[in-house]
């Protein structure tokens, strides 16, 4: 019933959108979800995080940590329902960094938040750092994810619904074979 109800926020919203669309991992595809669309309205975010929280209330939960962009409404709205510390990661020269006084302390539990998981990327750049400075990954908690096939994350993935959209190699791309429709990138992160 709960993905109904997301499908429908998320056309009201205006954050799935259709096209066609470059994706951070060099793939194109004809649908993208701007989750910052959804982020905008306050009670959306709250309605579709709070089915993220349900499924992981009862991990031992010690810090929320979500990457910049996506990662720093959810993480900071995962943590508002939860009662928990919200950091974020944020990219400083490309790279991943915690910054800002931020910290994880050694042996704290910790769940990565994001807005959209497509690749795990963003997520595995996350660990890294967590992991790096002792901390424990429980889980990632995020609104939508898009991962298809076997998940190269090694914990739990908490997500508020599950789409499958298809991608394809840009020289498979039946938009660039027609040429009717200019490729668009929406997200922030840069490809390489």
């Amino acid at each position: 019933m709960h993905r109904k109800r997301i499908l429908q926020i998320l056309k009201e919203t205006e954050a799935l959108l259709t096209g066609h669309f470059l994706l951070t991992s060099g793939r194109h595809s004809n649908t993208y979800i701007q989750c910052a669309k959804v982020l905008r309205f306050p009670e959306a975010a709250e309605e579709i995080v709070g089915h993220v929280c349900e499924q992981c209330i009862n991990e031992k939960i010690d810090i929320i940590i979500g990457p910049a962009m996506g990662g720093v409404i959810v993480s900071y709205e995962l943590g508002r329902q939860m009662k928990k510390e919200a950091v974020f990661t944020e990219r400083v020269n490309g790279e991943m960094k915690l910054r800002r006084g931020f910290q994880i302390k050694e042996g704290a539990n910790v769940l990565i938040a994001e807005d959209v998981i497509t690749t795990g990327k963003s997520t595995l750049e996350v660990k890294n750092i967590v992991e790096a400075l002792g901390g424990k990954i429980i889980g990632v908690a995020c609104m939508i994810n898009r991962m298809s096939g076997e998940s190269p994350l090694d914990f739990p993935v908490y997500s508020a619904v599950e789409l499958e959209i298809e991608t394809y190699e840009p020289h498979n791309c039946p938009m660039c074979q027609q040429n009717s429709i200019p490729l668009e990138k929406p997200g922030s992160r840069s490809i390489k």
